[in-house]
């Protein structure tokens, strides 16, 4: 039934993880599930999406498991909770760890995706991974991201043999949802606890607080732990604002292209940016600009090995 420890390489290369058992007999039957997030506002560590589901003959025995807003508990509280569900044979749940380094990529790529798509998308997915389990899905509760009724109908269009409850505070109404928040902050807080840091400089350090923007200890991580080229470790997701007061400090890196353009040969000249600011979030946007440089063709490394690019073998 248990889902496994959340380590590194789990949360870099299989996202999603819950209950494993062979499909109970409950299943079958109409089912309701919740979905809740933990961790969207921090600037460090992963967004997590939960979800807790089980028959919908089961909500009455739900709403006596004392499930609440993961938020008002204490750490040691929700613990115990997630344990007590993951024993329970009448609760299924799943999780959808999503790294920082694919929230940066998404909000920052040229044709940006923002967190509320990016929180929309998690829960669609989770919602197809239980279908496909051959949970009989007939009712979903869920916290609102954006405004609810387009949300609601957005959910409706895709899945309308599903009746959709979206609502503000959802994780405080029904118990369903309140054991998904639990399943969700859980995953992120044991993520966090046992986060292997990939970068090897030297004087980094685990002390990095709750990883949420106003916290003192966070700031100061931040500040110690930025890099004057490479930016931040890739715990941080460096497409929140918070990063921007930190980019003054960066150095101006230039590069050559190493594209060629499909109509010019090695005669022509060669582009090369510039990155003159690295400012990755919204206030300080990224500023480059091509400008001609002496060089002829490719760059110097390919041009000198006689190294041409293969459209096909």
């Amino acid at each position: 039934m248990s889902g496994g420890k959340i380590v590194k390489i789990i949360i870099n290369t299989n996202r999603e993880m819950g209950s494993e058992t062979p499909l109970p007999k409950w299943a079958s039957t109409p089912c309701i599930m919740g979905i809740d997030e933990a961790g969207r506002g921090p600037v460090l560590g992963p967004m997590v999406y939960g979800c807790l589901y089980c028959a919908r003959s089961y909500q009455k025995t739900l709403a006596t498991l004392n499930f609440a807003d993961s938020k008002t508990l204490k750490e040691e509280k929700r613990e115990e909770l997630f344990e007590n569900l993951k024993a329970d044979e009448s609760i299924g749940w799943s999780v959808d760890v999503i790294d920082p380094r694919e929230l940066s990529a998404k909000m920052l790529k040229k044709n940006k995706v923002n967190l509320n798509e990016i929180s929309h998308d998690s829960a669609i997915g989770l919602i197809n991974r239980v279908l496909n389990m051959g949970v009989l899905l007939t009712e979903v509760y869920l916290d609102t991201v954006g405004d609810a009724d387009k949300y609601r109908i957005k959910l409706s269009e895709r899945f309308p043999s599903i009746k959709f409850v979206v609502a503000k505070k959802a994780d405080s109404l029904y118990p369903v949802v309140s054991g998904a928040s639990i399943v969700a902050k859980v995953t992120r807080d044991r993520a966090l606890r046992e986060w292997v840091l990939e970068e090897t400089s030297e004087n980094m350090h685990r002390s990095f607080g709750s990883g949420y923007p106003g916290d003192p200890e966070t700031k100061a991580w931040l500040a110690h732990h930025k890099h004057s080229i490479f930016g931040f470790p890739t715990l941080v997701r460096f497409s929140w604002g918070t990063c921007t007061s930190y980019y003054k400090d960066m150095v101006e890196v230039l590069w050559e292209s190493d594209k060629v353009d499909e109509d010019v040969g090695y005669g022509s000249s060669q582009k090369q940016l510039k990155l003159s600011n690295v400012g990755f979030g919204k206030v300080a946007k990224r500023k480059i600009e091509e400008i001609e440089s002496s060089g002829k063709g490719r760059c110097k490394f390919f041009h000198s090995r006689k190294l041409e690019q293969l459209t096909h073998f």
